[in-house]
């Protein structure tokens, strides 16, 4: 759908005194923004922003074109050939990687050179790089963690964790009072892949971890099989509940809340569902992932969605500026509040909802994670190596004794679709 904001002051200026000043005024020429924003609040909330950059550039002429998200994946490639945008949506990392090494992304790293970006948004910059440059700016983006219940923790007389030993100390403990220590549902994979993702990045680093799914690294590496004994660990004391491979991630949710297993590992979108079930912020609390290996430093999953302005764009400067505007710390404060994206701002200046998970994410991603923010495994993996391996991740769970035709599989597959 395509339409053309116009704003007026009058409607925008409550929002403008809230937002502050946050790009240069006077713009003139053209500014065309392709969004995949195409859910009701989050287009909202875009559209607001717009408008906002409208207002305070009245003689500038803004084109906004919204595509359904999924539409948008199939299409992106051939709008940034021809036609394109001067300023697109999309998202970090190996998934603006295509992009970036086909010339179709512009570098941003002038940008990023002002302390006011590259300071306070240090926490994704090498979410935003390739071979050493930038090439776009974050908007929004949400933890990962292991959210667990308090209560049951506080009755065990458990403290949250901090290192891998007493994790599976704290594990031990569960099972012992006749519970798991891990909710999860792999029916359609992906949750699977999160715990590889930690267990990867926590035993062996960031840059490993991306080297594996850049085809840089070996599925048969010592390093990768350290993961999965690791893995193995949790599997063999029976902490994961029952036939997991038979529920989406919704279906395990029960088992948290009827206080059947004491914990799940999952983005901060399952806080709301629990809340939903009738568990209090007094039941529930959040962590940080252990560490695994001393020494390696943690990073984190954090999808995190981006803007980027097409090498092909004609109106560049004016898109730089909006891509300014983007990321000031009011505006990124304004976006994600919990009446528009309920999620984090990636400036460290902003501030967060009041809401305890938030606030601890917000922590945790801007002080607490100088190994990296990852984008989760079938972001940073090509679609069809996240298809073999998070199959091979989820029959490891049920089948460890599988892993060497597990492992086997995985580097077929690497080598011929990355060649």
């Amino acid at each position: 759908m395509r339409s053309m904001l116009k704003t007026s002051v009058a409607a925008f200026a409550m929002l403008a005194t809230a937002m502050g000043a946050a790009s240069a005024d006077g713009l003139t020429g053209n500014l065309k923004i392709f969004l995949d924003t195409s859910n009701p609040a989050p287009r909202a909330t875009m559209e607001e922003m717009i408008a906002q950059f409208q207002e305070k550039n009245p003689e500038l002429t803004i084109e906004t074109t919204v595509i359904d998200r999924e539409a948008y994946k199939t299409q992106i490639r051939n709008f940034l050939t021809a036609n394109a945008p001067d300023v697109a949506t999309w998202y970090a990392a190996n998934r603006m990687r295509p992009y970036v090494e086909a010339g179709l992304f512009e570098d941003v790293s002038d940008l990023w050179a002002d302390p006011a970006i590259g300071e306070n948004l240090a926490s994704t910059k090498g979410a935003m790089t390739i071979d050493g440059k930038q090439w776009g700016v974050p908007y929004t983006y949400y933890q990962w963690g292991v959210y667990y219940r308090k209560d049951i923790f506080d009755e065990l007389g458990l403290s949250e964790p901090t290192t891998w030993e007493e994790e599976k100390a704290n594990c031990q403990k569960i099972l012992d009072a006749g519970k798991k220590c891990y909710t999860i549902g792999t029916k359609f994979l992906w949750t699977a892949g999160g715990w590889f993702d930690y267990l990867n990045m926590r035993t062996n680093g960031f840059d490993f971890h991306m080297d594996l799914l850049t085809g840089k690294a070996s599925w048969k590496s010592d390093e990768v099989r350290k993961t999965f004994a690791n893995w193995r660990e949790l599997i063999d004391m029976g902490a994961f509940i029952d036939n997991h491979q038979t529920y989406s991630w919704q279906e395990a949710l029960p088992f948290m809340v009827k206080g059947d297993a004491a914990a799940y590992l999952m983005g901060n979108f399952a806080v709301a569902p629990l809340r939903d079930a009738g568990l209090s912020d007094d039941q529930i609390d959040f962590y940080q992932f252990v560490e695994i290996t001393p020494g390696v430093a943690k990073a984190e999953d954090a999808p995190t969605d981006t803007f980027h302005i097409p090498a092909n764009a004609e109106n560049k400067e004016n898109a730089r500026e909006f891509l300014k505007f983007v990321v000031s710390p009011d505006v990124q404060t304004w976006i994600n509040d919990g009446e528009h994206l309920g999620q984090l701002p990636v400036n460290s200046k902003s501030s967060v909802d009041n809401d305890k998970f938030l606030e601890q994410g917000f922590e945790m991603l801007s002080s607490n994670s100088p190994g990296g923010v990852a984008q989760f495994f079938d972001r940073d993996a090509p679609a069809e190596m996240a298809k073999v391996a998070m199959e091979g991740f989820q029959e490891f769970m049920v089948k460890p004794d599988n892993l060497d035709r597990i492992l086997d599989r995985l580097d077929r597959a690497q080598k011929r679709i990355y060649k």
